[in-house]
């Protein structure tokens, strides 16, 4: 039992680590991440084989009873091949990432923070329009009538001036199509007596001593 409780010790204490050098930018952290979380990870599957036994194999007169579970067995064994070829993979990421641009990090995804600000731009947009209708709403509420009253008074009132103007410059049209019509009666009149003066048939056959 006490070997059993320092195994899952040790695994979780494994297992938490390769956690956080995963959270790491640094390739390199990532690789000793990954290789400490497979050993974690192979250690906590070795505490489900129970306590320790006999070698699992069968034969005349074998006791089945003394025999350790070879199950976790083959799952561990079967990890540290996949965990060895993800370590290969990783080593050469990092020693690539290392010759083309000098360091190991892992680059942010462009894409990625777009579509994180877009994300964050679209719950900050949804938060302002639900507050502005909310403002908007109790303003309405609040003076809705009065500002009612008053937008149908404002536009009654340009109605007013708007009919005013209309009326003032009808009246200045027609004064001045007034002063027009006697001006030209005036020199109608005034060529009129000039014709007649001038084509008086009196003196013309009287004479002009008549």
């Amino acid at each position: 039992m006490t070997l059993t409780l320092a195994l899952v010790i040790v695994g979780g204490t494994l297992f938490g680590a390769g956690t956080t050098l995963l959270l790491c930018r640094p390739l390199t952290r990532i690789l000793l991440g990954s290789v400490l979380l497979g050993n974690g990870t192979n250690i906590l599957v070795l505490t489900t084989a129970g306590a320790a036994g006999d070698a699992p194999l069968l034969g005349f007169g074998a006791d089945t009873s003394t025999i350790v579970d070879p199950l976790p067995q083959a799952f561990i064994l079967t990890a540290i091949v996949i965990t060895l070829a993800l370590t290969a993979f990783l080593v050469t990421m990092a020693y690539r990432a290392w010759q083309l641009s000098g360091s190991d990090d892992v680059q942010d995804d462009v894409e990625d923070i777009r579509v994180a600000r877009r994300a964050v731009y679209m719950e900050e947009r949804e938060r302002l329009r639900a507050t502005y209708n909310d403002w908007r709403e109790a303003y309405q509420s609040m003076v809705g009538s009065e500002e009612e009253q008053r937008a149908a008074e404002r536009r009654a009132y340009q109605r007013l001036g708007k009919a005013r103007d209309r009326y003032r410059e009808l009246k200045d049209r027609a004064r001045a199509d007034a002063r027009a019509h006697r001006a030209r009666q005036a020199r109608a009149e005034q060529t009129a007596e000039e014709t007649a003066e001038e084509d008086d048939p009196w003196e013309t056959i009287l004479g002009a001593d008549r």
